[in-house]
């Protein structure tokens, strides 16, 4: 993390245009000093300086917005501005964030905690910033036109507001919302129990990503914001696998995940090897009475979900969007299908004209993560990430879970692969299929069907047409 205590210098006048009457002219005065974080790494747990104490959140690829106290107040300073993201190792975009990255700082405060923000607009166009979920004064909600003027290119506003419940939380823009969002200006905030809480248990690993989405054409770096639905990335805090960090912990560990969602639409969560319960959402920590054991959750759009899960089975658990299409990358939209389909007279006759011209997809779309295959520059593969096995096949919202008994409590590191104990792996039969015992005189004719077409209809080719929206 890098501060620039000149970063102002620039900025223009602070305008408190919504708290001006409840900050001091000393506190307006005296900026907190915007830190900054360029590297797209999981950042260790802040531990709590000063304040009220509480066990401190590790988001995903993500880091935790340091403050100050000034006379009881709990102060932050988030700067709104360009940024470059590197999404996965060889693909970086443009976008926009907070304090150098996309998405913002996490916030982390404390049941009653009184809580200033200052929002300094480094953009091109004006901002705002939602917190969204809080109860809080009306004036500080953040929507622009209707609760507050915008914050200007060059403006600092101020927010002020009592951090009123614990919870999980989300802030982002209120203005010209639908760019800004795709453009990735979002962040996560966490307010702690001030103390032990009925329904709120401590854990021993707590983490936090949000579920955003990018339209970013292979080959290009800025996405395209006008798009609707048919996004082409889709991302963990703004990194896609097998750019996406695992979640490692110890064995017995009792882990926590928050899951804000701020795409255009839902994503069913999906954790191999245990089960969760989800325990908290939007509204709160859920009452005991309504928690199931679950593999997987909905998030919808907007949502917030917390699961919680003992992790007591070692190894490497796939994590994931149980889309399928939301484990792929760019590359894998407007594919036609080729299952099936023998085109070899064909693939000779264009190879006669462009010697490195390649048959793909006919067997499936494994083909395409084993073969090395030229792409455009500053552009993810569609199916990668490269495990003990050979190709784990995916892309987007996927990532593991690490489950070790030699792991450290505090030790966020990666262990490397799980060694399986022997004989605990699928492996090949090399014998003989058995003939499994069936009824032959039961099946079809016991209920014949009506008003069936006189021939078999062959079916030769089908035709796929148009691309894959409506996701």
């Amino acid at each position: 993390m890098t501060s620039r205590r000149n970063f102002l210098g620039g900025a223009g006048a602070i305008t408190g245009a919504i708290a001006a009457a409840a900050v001091s002219r000393a506190a307006m005065a005296a900026l907190p000093e915007p830190v900054l974080q360029t590297r797209p790494d999981t950042m260790p747990p802040l531990v709590p300086a000063n304040g009220r104490p509480y066990d401190p959140v590790v988001t995903l690829n993500g880091w935790t917005l340091p403050w100050r106290m000034n006379n009881g107040v709990k102060e932050f300073h988030l700067v709104a501005e360009p940024v470059v993201r590197e999404m996965a190792p060889g693909f970086k975009a443009n976008l926009w964030g907070y304090n150098g990255q996309s998405p913002g700082p996490t916030i982390e405060v404390v049941e009653g905690d009184r809580v200033r923000i200052f929002v300094t607009n480094k953009l091109p166009e004006h901002t705002s910033v939602h917190w969204h979920g809080q109860r809080l004064p009306n004036g500080m909600d953040g929507v622009s036109g209707l609760t507050q003027p915008p914050i200007r290119p060059g403006k600092t506003f101020v927010y002020e507001f009592v951090a009123r419940r614990p919870g999980t939380f989300m802030y982002h823009p209120h203005a010209d919302e639908m760019t800004q969002m795709a453009m990735g200006m979002m962040g996560f905030w966490v307010t702690h129990p001030k103390g032990e809480h009925p329904l709120i248990e401590k854990v021993d690993r707590d983490f936090v990503f949000l579920l955003n989405a990018y339209d970013v054409e292979p080959g290009s770096a800025t996405p395209r914001i006008m798009t609707m639905l048919d996004f082409n990335l889709w991302s963990w805090n703004s990194r896609i696998f097998p750019g996406i960090d695992s979640l490692n912990v110890r064995l017995n560990d009792k882990v926590r995940i928050r899951i804000g969602n701020l795409t255009m639409t839902n994503h069913p969560m999906h954790l191999h090897g245990h089960e969760f319960q989800v325990t908290g959402t939007d509204g709160g920590p859920t009452p005991k009475s309504t928690r199931l054991h679950e593999v997987t959750t909905d998030v919808a759009v907007g949502q917030m979900r917390q699961i919680e899960f003992l992790a007591d089975e070692e190894g490497d658990w796939a994590f994931h969007c149980h889309k399928s299409h939301h484990t792929m990358n760019a590359m894998g939209h407007d594919v036609p299908t080729m299952i099936g389909l023998d085109h070899k007279d064909v693939a000779r006759q264009i190879t006669s004209l462009v010697p490195d011209y390649m048959v793909m997809g006919e067997r499936g779309m494994a083909d395409m993560a084993e073969m090395e295959m030229p792409l455009p520059d500053n552009t993810a593969p569609m199916m990668t990430g490269e495990g003990p096995f050979g190709s784990v096949e995916m892309g987007g919202m996927f990532s593991v879970v690490k489950v070790r008994r030699h792991q450290k409590p505090g030790d966020y590191g990666n262990p490397g692969w799980f060694k399986h104990p022997r004989g605990t792996v699928a492996y090949e039969f090399d014998g003989a299929p058995a003939e499994p015992p069936r009824r032959r005189d039961a099946g079809a004719a016991a209920m014949p069907a009506r008003n069936m077409p006189a021939r078999n209809i062959e079916v030769q080719v089908r035709k796929p047409r148009g691309g894959h929206a409506g996701h």
